[in-house]
């Protein structure tokens, strides 16, 4: 189902016209026109899910090869150092657009992207707290 509001809908399904790196039947990836990066793509899917919780369970599952073979390709165009995957899921984590997407961020060493945060310590409690409720 697409969404008839929703831009990532409409460039997903080339209603939009966008700098399209890879196709399939699912997914459409784009380079992202606010990059973090040179070569910033984002991978979306064709039919609208408004992030990770509502996305399909069989089409999760083909989102990783495909951000394999993308960013493969790209690190050989681009001779990136590394790449980072983002996935944001609500606005208080980043989500500006509600319909999933993945990040595809190539890194160079010295950039100026930061995905980074203050590492902080598991006690004890915590872990025993969160564990007990997940058994």
């Amino acid at each position: 189902m697409k969404e008839n509001n929703c831009i990532f809908c409409k460039i997903a399904n080339g209603e939009i016209p966008s700098a399209t790196v890879y196709e399939d039947e699912d997914f459409r990836v784009i380079l992202d026109l606010s990059p973090a990066s040179k070569g910033h793509a984002l991978i979306l899917p064709k039919e609208h899910y408004a992030n990770l919780f509502e996305l399909d369970d069989e089409l999760a599952a083909k989102v990783l090869p495909v951000a394999k073979e993308v960013v493969s390709k790209m690190k050989e165009i681009l001779h990136c150092d590394g790449y980072n995957l983002v996935q944001n899921n609500g606005e208080v984590a980043g989500q500006t657009v509600h319909h999933f997407h993945l990040h595809l961020i190539p890194r160079y060493e010295g950039d100026d992207v930061g995905i980074q945060w203050k590492p902080g310590t598991l006690s004890e409690e915590v872990k025993e707290e969160i564990l007990s409720k997940l058994r």
